[in-house]
């Protein structure tokens, strides 16, 4: 009798314990309806083709965007803010080495990595970020920091991490940051350059060349945040900034329409003010989240010649991943539990 006891407690504890997810094939703009909480991914966009990616880093990509996002779905579930799910998620993001942010980023002409981000919360506007630091082992959690502890938007390279060092956030050897296939990377760009052939065909570079992460999602309050961690541009010079770290370009959110992180060629999102277009397309021309974000990113910026995508989440839960690349690692989860990874355009 004990022993059946033991067993009904048991199966009772590994059912309560399991996650509550359903996999979904069909992306959830196609679904658009109101939820409670949810949350939005993406790891880059780019020239990511089907044939061009083996099963097994496919798979890699899937497992980790699944990773990633099931954290920050899981602080929604249970009551916690958005800004908590966007940190948590970008994390484990920055943790991987096969997204170009925190430990996967790509290396500057000089062989350096250095990261930028930024993170905004919808609630009041409030935003913090930080560019070129070489040392901080989370960017995404530096730039929370300077949102919520500093009296500035944005603090850049020595500054940036003389302040992190007094909020306590841990500082790595530059040498953390070193992987080689981006090192690989940089060598292949530099030779394309010298020998001036393109290297459209080179997959690891078209990939990592312009990628990004990003978060963005909405809690049981109703508050929209979202946040976005980069290395930056494989071969970049001249400490040379993207979009990443610039509120409206890189990072936007705001409780009255959606929130928006950004990825691809930076300096035409900065150009175009992304983020902060999509925003302002809904509150004045009352654009619903999936028209405005085709307007900028099919037609305005596309007409800008820029290349790259958004992932969005308006003030109802509604979700947009709109991308005028082959490809954008991404994923999505909402309150049923219902999860979708996708990388390729089909």
């Amino acid at each position: 009798m004990k022993k059946i006891i033991l067993l009904v407690i048991l199966s009772f504890l590994f059912t309560a314990c399991k996650e509550d997810t359903t996999m979904i094939s069909e992306p959830p703009e196609k679904m658009e309806k109101a939820a409670e909480f949810s949350i939005i991914i993406h790891g880059g966009a780019g020239t990511i083709l089907r044939e061009n990616l083996s099963p097994e880093n496919e798979a890699l990509y899937k497992t980790t965007l699944e990773k990633a996002i099931k954290v920050g779905h899981r602080i929604l579930k249970h009551g916690g803010s958005s800004l908590d799910a966007v940190e948590k998620t970008i994390n484990v993001l920055e943790d991987s080495p096969i997204f170009n942010a925190g430990k996967g980023a790509v290396f500057t002409h000089e062989g350096t990595n250095e990261h930028d981000a930024s993170i905004m919360d919808g609630s009041n506007l409030n935003a913090g970020a930080s560019a070129g630091t070489k040392t901080v082992k989370n960017p995404i959690n530096l730039a929370r920091a300077v949102m919520e502890h500093s009296p500035h938007v944005m603090l850049s390279g020595t500054g940036a991490e003389t302040f992190a060092k007094e909020q306590g956030l841990e500082l790595v050897d530059p040498n953390y940051f070193y992987t080689e296939k981006r090192m690989k990377s940089l060598e292949r760009v530099k030779a394309s350059e010298k020998n001036k052939v393109a290297s459209f065909y080179d997959e690891d570079i078209q990939n990592s060349k312009y990628g990004t992460v990003g978060c963005a999602a909405l809690d049981k309050f109703g508050n929209l945040a979202a946040g976005t961690s980069t290395g930056g541009m494989t071969n970049k010079r001249w400490g040379r900034i993207g979009d990443a770290p610039i509120i409206g370009a890189g990072t936007y959110a705001n409780n009255k329409t959606c929130a928006i992180s950004s990825t691809g060629w930076g300096e035409y999102f900065i150009r175009g003010m992304v983020a902060y277009d999509i925003s302002a397309l809904m509150e004045y021309r009352e654009l619903s989240l999936r028209e405005a974000a085709k307007e900028v990113i099919q037609t305005k910026l596309k007409n800008l010649g820029g290349t790259g995508g958004i992932i969005g989440i308006d003030k109802k839960g509604n979700m947009v991943m709109e991308f005028n690349t082959a490809g954008m690692y991404r994923a999505t989860m909402d309150e049923t539990g219902a999860l979708y990874v996708g990388i390729f355009k089909d």
